[in-house]
């Protein structure tokens, strides 16, 4: 039995079990200070992760993931106030006294997905949240890509709509595809919560047109097999098929794959198998993989 989290940036996901239809303890925790927050996911194992052999966390990023590294499992350079260079794993793993496995919050999903959801069977695949913040994982040849440090999609740059004058809500990069079209860039842009939009305001077909752009860069230079989109602004019941029709539209004919465009995007740009529970669920996988690997030390 493993614990799983998913860090993010609004809110936190505990859960202990096996899988989706084995999990026997779960929570919600706000997101606050990283004592207040941490704090609270330590309350929660102490309380129900008898018999847990490790935990995984999916965490809101940039995180160091080399192990060789000083700050392995630290947040780094977020735009999360408060969470810059917080050790994420190496408090866990104090508190806790069980092995720890981390990884992004994106990574989690997507390993949620490849073994329970949208992407059985398919060993290249890519999961993209559009939330608070535009995160992604690549999955090639069955294994998560990793090189420098982990995939950062969310920070592209993208051709901007014609006439377009909005500088963008990203505080590193401004106009990167984070700062045009996630949750907080969409707030900062229209005045208004995402969630209360209704489905023929302009912001969607702007939302639509950014996210395919960013989708299209990533099917040309890495050729999945199929992509995953979650997260709450994806939740806008007709994005998912504005999408679609923008990144049909932008490649121009140019791609005619079997299984692809020849047959219908339906089957290639899809929405999470597990819904929200994707991310929760994938850290148990790290936890799993957690426990394997101090099992080989």
């Amino acid at each position: 039995m493993f614990g799983g989290v998913e860090a993010g940036g609004t809110k936190f996901r505990c859960a202990v079990g096996t899988g989706p239809d084995d999990l026997r303890a779960e929570v919600r925790i706000d997101t606050r200070s990283p004592a207040a927050t941490l704090g609270e996911v330590v309350r929660f194992f102490a309380a129900n992760g008898a018999g847990v052999s490790a935990i995984g966390v999916g965490c809101f990023g940039p995180i160091d993931l080399n192990q060789a590294s000083k700050t392995y499992g630290y947040v780094t350079s977020t735009p999360k106030v408060g969470w810059s260079q917080v050790n994420v794993a190496g408090a866990l793993q104090e508190d806790l006294g069980v092995p720890i496995g981390i990884d992004t919050d994106v990574a989690a999903a997507a390993l949620g997905e490849g073994r329970w959801g949208a992407a059985q069977g398919l060993s290249d695949f890519i999961y993209v949240t559009v939330g608070t913040g535009i995160g992604g994982a690549i999955v090639a040849g069955g294994r998560l890509v990793h090189g420098l440090m982990h995939p950062e999609i969310g920070h592209m740059r993208i051709p901007r709509a014609a006439g377009d004058a909005f500088s963008g809500a990203c505080p590193f990069h401004g106009d990167c595809l984070e700062g045009l079209v996630s949750g907080a860039a969409l707030r900062q842009r229209w005045g208004i919560d995402p969630a209360t939009r209704p489905p023929e305001h302009p912001a969607w077909e702007q939302v639509a047109h950014e996210l395919a752009a960013g989708l299209v860069n990533l099917i040309l230079t890495t050729s999945p097999r199929r992509i995953i989109l979650g997260g709450g602004v994806m939740e806008q019941a007709q994005l998912l098929a504005q999408v679609r029709e923008r990144v049909f539209d932008l490649l121009g004919g140019y791609l005619g794959a079997p299984g692809f465009l020849a047959d219908g995007i339906e089957d290639f740009l899809v929405s999470p198998g597990l819904g929200w529970r994707s991310g929760v669920l994938g850290a148990l996988l790290l936890g799993e993989r957690a426990y394997q690997d101090a099992g080989r030390a």
